[in-house]
C-alpha cells in the first residue's frame, strides 16, 4: 500500500512511502547497518533487530514503511507491540517504533519526519493511540514527543528514564493513571547473536566516536520524581 506519492517539482525527487516487502528485506537491512554502525556503539545491533523482528508475533507488519528517493529505499520505520499497565494492573496496548533509520548521505533532509508523520497517520487509523520510545529527547520532541514522567509513565520503581519518551496519538488517553511500561521481548537481543550474524556480512570497522558517549550518558540518565 502507498501512503506517500509525491514528486518536488525543483529537485525532481519522486518520494514515495509504502509498505516494506520481503524484496525490500536485504536493502534495509544493510541500509539499517549503515546508519547506526559506530553511532551509538563500536558496531551496532539495530540491523540484527531489524532481521529478527519480522518473524515475530509482535511485529505490526501494517505499520513497516519504506521511504523510497526515485524508487531508491532512503529510508524505514518499524513498529512492534508493548504494554502499558496501571496501578490496579489493567493492561493497555501500546506501540513502539525503532529501528528507524535513513541512508547515510541522505540524513537531514526531512525524510525521517515525513516516515514519522505517515506512521503517526497510519496507526491513528488502525486503532493505536500511544507511542512510547527510548531515543535520544533533541531527535523526538519535535514531532511532539515528551519524556514518560509528564504522563506518569516509567519502569518498576517507578524510574523515569530520560530516553524514554511518549506520544499521545489520542490527547489525555493516559490521563488519571500510574503506567508501567513492558516493550516487546524481541527487543532483548544479545551482542554473541549480534556477532553471529555480522559474520555473514561484509566486515566493517568497529570505532569509537563522540555520539557513542552522549548516548551513553542520556541512557543511564534519569527524570527525579518529585515527591
Amino acid at each position: 500500500m502507498i501512503y506517500l506519492n509525491q514528486t518536488d517539482p525543483t529537485t525532481n525527487e519522486h518520494l514515495i512511502i509504502r509498505n516494506e516487502t520481503p524484496d525490500d528485506y536485504l536493502a534495509v537491512e544493510a541500509m539499517t547497518r549503515a546508519a547506526f554502525w559506530n553511532l551509538y556503539i563500536p558496531g551496532c545491533m539495530e540491523h540484527y533487530l531489524v532481521h529478527q523482528m519480522r518473524d515475530t508475533s509482535d511485529f505490526i507488519a501494517p505499520l513497516d514503511l519504506v521511504l523510497t528517493r526515485n524508487d531508491q529505499i532512503v529510508g524505514n520505520i518499524m513498529y512492534t507491540k508493548a504494554t502499558l499497565t496501571d496501578e490496579t494492573g489493567h493492561v493497555k496496548p501500546v506501540i513502539t517504533f525503532g529501528p528507524i533509520c535513513v541512508q547515510p548521505g541522505y540524513q537531514r533532509r526531512g525524510f525521517s519526519k515525513l516516515l514519522i508523520n505517515t506512521s503517526f497517520e497510519l496507526a491513528k487509523s488502525l486503532g493505536h493511540d500511544t507511542v512510547i520510545i527510548f531515543g535520544m529527547p533533541a531527535n523526538y520532541v519535535a514531532r511532539g514527543f515528551r519524556n514518560g514522567y509528564d504522563f506518569h509513565v516509567g519502569l518498576p520503581g517507578p524510574q523515569y528514564p530520560t530516553a524514554m519518551l511518549v506520544k499521545e496519538l489520542v490527547p489525555h488517553v493516559l490521563d488519571g493513571h500510574d503506567w508501567t511500561y513492558q516493550e516487546s521481548p524481541v527487543m532483548e537481543v544479545t551482542m554473541a547473536d549480534v556477532e553471529a550474524f555480522d559474520n555473514t556480512l561484509p566486515p566493517l570497522k568497529k570505532a569509537w566516536q563522540p555520539s557513542q558517549e552522549e548516548f551513553k550518558i542520556i541512557s543511564h540518565s534519569f527524570i527525579q520524581k518529585n515527591e
